[in-house]
């Protein structure tokens, strides 16, 4: 009798890419089980998806735009901090789901053979589900306040949802390989999303950064935000070299995150 046995490998190449799509059927029913497994025996369903960012949006704007007078480059204060806070919540929920991906699966993990990238994709596709029934919510702001979006930059929505996806996944990867062995992550990375808030451009606009603009820059979710407002609110220009500069930090990201993930694949049954 013969016996195959099933080593991953430490390299990321073009077979992984092919392998996932062979199960992508299997992602599928990951991100279909996590939608209905969180949204189980809840009063609203999947309306948690919009009340988490419009209650920041009623916080924010009542403290930063009101009191606060925080400015929002003519824009009304709901629209502009909800309109970054979209890309935020898709970004850190995506990112601290990720995370835990392997734990929160272990007994998959440790019984059955599968393309372990599936579970992080998985949970990314979740979020991207909620991102689309949050904006929603933006549309009702934009009725409400009578301002007109412009429609002619939606072509470039896309392009910054990819931009954050990989964010997401790269960060994921890269935590989630560390949090198989070292269980801190879950502790350490609400802190760090906490802090990661405040350096990004969602309450407030990047202008007011002045010197410090540059550690705006480093962040790669403040050109995606700062991208969504100019395409979707046309609070300035697109800036491209800050939309090309978050794109290579995601890239690396991505691919540190992918190698780190790539070397220790090996060890998650043993270990997790």
């Amino acid at each position: 009798m013969s016996t195959t046995v099933i080593r991953p490998k430490k390299t990321f190449s073009l077979t992984d890419l092919r392998e996932i799509w062979q199960y992508r059927e299997l992602l599928y029913f990951f991100a279909w089980r996590d939608l209905k497994v969180r949204y189980k025996q809840t009063f609203v369903g999947i309306a948690w998806a919009i009340f988490q960012p419009f209650m920041a949006m009623v916080v924010f704007s009542v403290f930063f735009g009101g009191l606060a007078r925080m400015p929002s480059d003519g824009v009304p204060y709901p629209i502009f901090v909800y309109t970054g806070l979209l890309f935020w919540q898709f970004f850190s929920s995506s990112l601290a789901d990720v995370s835990n991906s392997l734990i929160t699966n272990q007994s998959i993990v440790t019984k059955v053979y599968f393309p372990r990238l599936i579970l992080p994709i998985a949970v990314i596709v979740t979020h991207l589900v909620d991102f689309f029934v949050a904006a929603v919510v933006l549309i009702g702001l934009m009725v409400y306040y009578g301002f007109t979006p412009h429609l002619a930059g939606l072509c470039i929505i896309p392009l910054l949802l990819l931009i954050t996806f990989f964010a997401a996944l790269g960060g994921g990867l890269f935590l989630a390989s560390i949090n198989v062995k070292y269980r801190d992550v879950r502790y350490i990375l609400p802190y760090f999303l906490q802090m990661l808030l405040f350096v990004t451009p969602v309450i407030y606009p990047s202008s007011i950064a002045g010197a410090y603009s540059w550690i705006l820059a480093i962040n790669p979710l403040t050109g995606v935000i700062k991208g969504a407002r100019a395409t979707i609110l046309g609070t300035e220009p697109v800036n491209w070299f800050l939309l090309g500069l978050s794109s290579l930090a995601v890239v690396i990201l991505l691919v540190i995150g992918i190698v780190l993930f790539k070397q220790m694949e090996r060890y998650f049954a043993d270990i997790i």
